[in-house]
């Protein structure tokens, strides 16, 4: 059995622990020695190499859509200061060092979000949708990843069943960030729009290149574990020639394992009881 943490004791020391946390998170980033992407431009770079969309309301998480339609307000906020961002060479993307300011002129409203392991209604729920959406966008330019968290449940099935297993990215202020940085000599553009259906992300840059990315899972499989069922996925990055189109190289970029808490297809092979994950 896990220990409970001190809030979990004492839930009054919530408000506490959160400032302190936020306080030396951001402390920490100030002397850490990267510089940070601010600059923004209206003008968007020449070249745009990627987008994509996700759409913004999930019918299946059993909780009132009240709070989907809270979570796209939620996302609308943290979209501003992110739409618009250039990353130059040598530069570095946080998440929270963009969108920590979002709440300046509105804010945001109860969404869902996961704590402690559980669904629940908080103010700012939903931003994962946001963070989930750009880590999906960098996964296909040459940025490098520094800083990236998986949910550890999946508590329902992804709106898009195209989208690959395991490409999320949960951020928590003061605790979870999403970084990248650029180690190349482009210069790169983050747009992000919205429609009623849908938010999409697009990625701009300074000169054209002569390849593209494609995001693959390999070796997915579920297990049972503690009477629990999990996921173990692979998620690979092909390097794709865009004039013969063919595949240049393929690379593994990390393995996943996590909870699955919603029912799974009927069919879906299920191995039994594995000794060799500790969750």
């Amino acid at each position: 059995m896990k220990r409970k943490r001190v809030t979990q004791l004492f839930p009054f020391l919530i408000p506490v622990r959160k400032t302190q946390r936020k306080l030396f998170f951001y402390i920490k980033m100030y002397f850490d020695r990267n510089h940070y992407a601010k600059a923004k431009s209206p003008e968007f770079l020449p070249y745009s190499i990627y987008e994509t969309k996700s759409k913004l309301l999930n019918e299946n998480t059993g909780f009132d859509m009240k709070y989907q339609e809270n979570k796209v307000f939620n996302l609308r906020l943290a979209a501003e200061p992110v739409n618009g961002l250039i990353i130059r060479p040598g530069e570095t993307f946080s998440f929270w060092q963009v969108v920590r300011y979002a709440e300046r002129n509105e804010r945001y409203k109860y969404g869902l979000c996961v704590v402690n392991d559980e669904l629940i209604t908080v103010p700012g729920g939903g931003l994962c949708h946001l963070s989930n959406l750009l880590f999906w966008v960098f996964l296909h330019v040459p940025l490098t990843i520094v800083e990236r968290h998986p949910h550890g449940i999946k508590d329902f099935p992804s709106p898009d069943e195209d989208e690959p297993d395991s490409v999320d990215a949960t951020i928590n202020e003061g605790w979870l960030d999403l970084k990248v940085r650029n180690n190349t000599s482009l210069t790169f553009q983050i747009e992000i729009s919205f429609d009623e259906s849908f938010i999409y992300g697009r990625i701009f840059v300074d000169q054209a290149e002569g390849y593209s990315y494609e995001v693959i899972n390999r070796d997915k499989s579920f297990f049972k574990k503690g009477g629990k069922t999990f996921e173990r996925v692979s998620v690979c990055r092909q390097v794709i020639d865009n004039k013969s189109q063919q595949v240049i190289s393929e690379n593994l970029l990390y393995t996943d394992i996590f909870e699955i808490g919603y029912a799974l297809p009927e069919g879906t092979v299920i191995e039994g009881e594995e000794d060799g994950y500790d969750d």
